[in-house]
């Protein structure tokens, strides 16, 4: 089972980025998944995640409006398209499977039950 992001990097403030993440070693089409992120100094925050089928999706309040979450169950890919940076966005993002399969965006697991997570890639959000 492994979860591989890319796309991160430095943006000002105002920009855009969109994060991958490539999933491999399980049925992907079968699990919820979401994105999360870790700032400096702090804990896992939960951004987004997106139902099986890709039709259902939810976000933090703090992202709302300026992230969108997406996913290609052929190509067993997620997505974080993220517009209108600022540098509060700065972290580490994600990529996160929970433990089992066939959960809803109604009954989010928590973080904790993600237990299948990539190594992570720095978005940075700087002038």
């Amino acid at each position: 089972v492994q979860l591989v992001e890319s796309g991160g990097g430095l943006v000002q403030p105002g920009g855009s980025l969109r994060l991958s993440c490539a999933a491999s070693g399980f049925s992907f089409k079968d699990y919820l998944m979401t994105w999360v992120r870790q700032a400096p100094g702090k804990g896992l925050e939960w951004v987004s995640s997106i139902s099986l089928d890709g039709l259902a999706t939810k976000y933090a309040d703090s992202v709302k409006g300026r992230f969108t979450i997406s996913r290609d169950n052929v190509k067993n890919q997620l997505f974080l398209q993220m517009d209108r940076l600022k540098p509060d966005d700065s972290a580490v993002y994600y990529c996160a499977r929970p433990r089992s399969p066939y959960n809803s965006v109604l009954k989010i697991p928590s973080i904790d039950d993600h237990t299948v997570r990539g190594q992570g890639t720095q978005v940075t959000v700087s002038s």
